[in-house]
């Protein structure tokens, strides 16, 4: 039965009991209460079923800085303890540089966080799932030794139909996983002839998803190298083809399916190899997720195969839950690099790059005055940050920073945290006695029967409005990990887009968040009835909110478009693309560099061998 047309629901009304959410905003600045006293708050609030809507300030977990005082000389400084730059300095400890991390909150990890937002429930406030982070970096540095556990998943994707059943039936969903026979079942539900293609298309997808790899653990090509200075210089620059070598003896004859991939928009590949709506709007997502772009615009076919190129416990394409949320990662990443030697600080604000009369980077000094010399200094930062409000402007040319202000960061993304005292029911697959399907485990993906819904979603958003039917996807993780929440209760993460930065050319309002946080739980709502009742708490973060809390420039989870004039040779800008800067001595080594964004670890590795190897050659 095909779906039913379904309308926009109707709001309720901010006065109305049935909007039982706690706006949660942890405000940088604000006096924080303890975890007791936020508790009294929010058991005064209560009114019967549940709390009425309220503002409190939230609680954190803070992370363990370094016993160690902090030295007024290192051989390197980190700026950022996002979990590029401990990688990153955790190697350039093993390449024998004193390092140390100076990160600017209290929380280690950047947006690869977990925070106790409200007593007893632990949120992976903006990151959410681990995939990407390269294999030789989990095992180099011993991160399983140093605590890092991770949840797999299985089934991956479950999409809900909003339609009526069949004579009384459950309306239709689709799940998908490793099973390949269960997956073309699921499939065939909605399309015979595209769950006979789905092995081939999952094997096109393989192939050209692993050929990236030997790309990603390098710097990109050393064009300069390549063609200028002495044979030797060359001889040495040639080295760097290795990686786009091994690339392409890995794609054979599928380079021009990898050419088109990159270059095409995902629908152009989708509508080769499938008929049915659900399933090419489920693979549709990853070709848009945190991307401010359509499934019909070129280069989205990239940003799916971003997503699939990743392992996890050499499972390939495989996403799980970090035990913990994903501060799990990086507090891993921060005991190795300390067991390694490195320094890190919290709640260091950096104020600016230390530029000597040479114009070499001599360290930096902190908001409060204090300054740390160092021979050279790594940003984590997003360039934008990096130069515009880190770096002193004269240093730089004003043809320079004409490129900078031309990088992109628009970000689709609202991210909303929730937690519910009841696991969510969904219509399609409903579970008696509050007890986890398989599907809970799953990324959920709402408001995704068809590609014309992320179209228009899409659409509204370039308008300059939040889109009146996001696309959604929702995540469950204390469904397995039962660290995050009190039994019987559970955090939700809900990845939501198409959002503005402005909206309609204006900031956005507290008002503005509380009616998109509505929207976006009403549609819930629609899927899985009861809901709405079961929020004790939401954590609404609008883009300028990932801007100003995580230092995300435009509130792009990337650090920047992972459009195709943004990757690789050009990430972020031509003349940076091998990590070093104008400033001699300063160099990036954050998600804004090659290979780009995700729980990655590449740019911190890349950049630290970058470092290593021009001080071996000065």
């Amino acid at each position: 039965m095909q779906s039913k047309t379904v309308s926009k629901p109707a709001s309720t009304s901010k006065n109305s009991q049935a909007s039982p959410h706690i706006v949660l905003r942890c405000i940088l600045g604000i006096t924080q209460k303890t975890t007791s006293q936020t508790f009294a708050i929010a058991a005064a609030m209560w009114t019967g079923r549940g709390p009425r809507a309220v503002t409190i300030v939230g609680t954190v977990t803070r992370s363990r800085s370094s016993a160690t005082a902090l030295k007024s000389q290192y051989d390197a400084l980190v700026i950022g303890g996002g979990h590029n730059g401990m990688v990153a300095a955790a190697y350039l400890q093993k390449g024998g540089l004193k390092t140390a991390v100076l990160e600017r909150r209290h929380v280690l990890g950047g947006a690869a966080v977990s925070e106790e937002l409200f007593p007893g429930f632990h949120f992976s406030r903006c990151s959410y799932l681990l995939s990407l982070l390269r294999p030789h970096i989990y095992t180099d540095l011993e991160l399983k030794k140093h605590g890092l556990k991770v949840y797999m998943r299985d089934p991956h994707a479950f999409t809900p139909m909003l339609e009526e059943g069949i004579n009384g039936a459950p309306p239709r969903s689709l799940t998908l996983g490793s099973d390949l026979a269960m997956n073309q079942m699921e499939i065939g539900k909605f399309s015979k002839k595209d769950a006979k293609a789905f092995p081939d298309f999952n094997a096109y997808l393989e192939k050209l998803a692993g050929a990236i790899h030997p790309l990603l653990d390098a710097p990109p090509v050393d064009i300069p190298g390549l063609t200028s200075g002495s044979p030797m210089k060359r001889l040495a620059a040639a080295k760097t083809l290795m990686p786009v070598v091994k690339c392409g003896l890995k794609l054979g004859r599928n380079i021009p399916d990898f050419y088109e991939i990159i270059t095409a928009p995902i629908m152009k590949i989708l509508n080769r190899w499938f008929e049915s709506e659900p399933l090419r709007a489920t693979l549709a997502t990853d070709a848009v997720i945190g991307a401010m772009t359509s499934p019909s615009n070129p280069g989205s076919g990239y940003v799916l195969l971003h997503h699939v190129m990743g392992e996890l416990e050499k499972e390939k394409g495989s996403w799980g839950y970090v035990e913990g949320g994903m501060g799990g990662v990086s507090l891993a990443i921060a005991s190795s690099a300390r067991s390694y030697g490195v320094d890190i600080f919290t709640e260091k604000d950096v104020g600016q790059v230390l530029v000597g009369s040479d114009g070499a980077a001599k360290g930096v000094v902190l908001k409060d005055g204090t300054e740390i010399h160092s021979k050279v200094v790594l940003s984590n930062a997003t360039p934008y940050v990096t130069f515009k409000n880190l770096t002193p402007q004269a240093a730089l040319s004003p043809e320079f920073m004409k490129a900078v202000d031309q990088i992109d960061y628009t970000s689709p993304v609202t991210k909303i945290n929730v937690a519910v005292d009841k696991l969510p029911n969904f219509l399609a697959s409903p579970t008696p006695d509050d007890k986890p399907g398989p599907h809970h485990q799953c990324s959920i993906h709402l408001n995704c029967e068809s590609v014309e819904l992320l179209e228009k979603a899409y659409k509204e958003a370039m308008n300059g409005r939040p889109s009146a039917r996001p696309m959604l996807e929702m995540t469950i993780p204390s469904v397995l990990d039962p660290t995050l929440a009190p039994p019987g209760s559970h955090v939700v993460s809900l990845f939501t887009q198409y959002t503005p930065y402005h909206i309609e050319g204006r900031e956005w309002t507290n008002q503005d968040r509380e009616a998109y946080a509505d929207t976006v739980f009403d549609w819930v709502e629609q899927y899985a009835p009861g809901f709405k009742k079961s929020v004790v708490v939401s954590d609404i973060l609008a883009p300028p909110d990932l801007e100003r809390i995580f230092g995300l420039t435009g509130g792009n989870i990337f650090h920047g478009s992972m459009s195709l004039d943004q990757l690789y040779l050009a990430r972020p800008l031509p003349s940076l693309s091998d990590y070093r800067t104008p400033i001699k001595g300063l160099y990036l080594c954050g998600s804004g560099s090659h290979p780009g964004g995700g729980v990655m670890g590449s740019p911190g590795w890349n950049a630290a061998l970058t470092v290593l190897g021009d001080m071996k050659r000065h």
